[in-house]
């Protein structure tokens, strides 16, 4: 699994309402429903207002690159646009590291 951290930065509420908005307009589910994608949520970080986290998992990058050939990314880069955003990323493949498991509290 890739799982790709994106912040969205902006002014204003702007990256709020860039979030609103691709849940509104259903671009957020048509994502959500690509084949290959596990992941596709919205956060706003504590004490950070201006900007909104997507985590966004695939199980591959061969999904990864369908989906940046799709339509659906001249939709998001124009709301991107639209709402004047700023973005940082972080990549992350899953190792399936189970030692980590005896700390969760399920």
């Amino acid at each position: 699994m890739i799982t790709v951290n994106l912040y969205y930065k902006g002014k204003n509420g702007s990256a709020r309402a860039f979030a609103d908005e691709m849940e509104s307009s259903g671009i957020a589910d048509a994502i959500r429903n690509e084949e290959g994608n596990l992941r596709y949520q919205y956060f706003q970080p504590i004490g950070d207002p201006e900007t909104v986290l997507l985590i966004d998992s695939w199980t591959d990058q061969a999904a990864i690159d369908s989906h940046h050939a799709s339509k659906m990314m001249e939709q998001l880069a124009d709301l991107r646009e639209k709402y004047d955003l700023h973005m940082t990323v972080e990549r992350f493949i899953s190792d399936d590291y189970e030692a980590d498991e005896k700390f969760l509290r399920k």
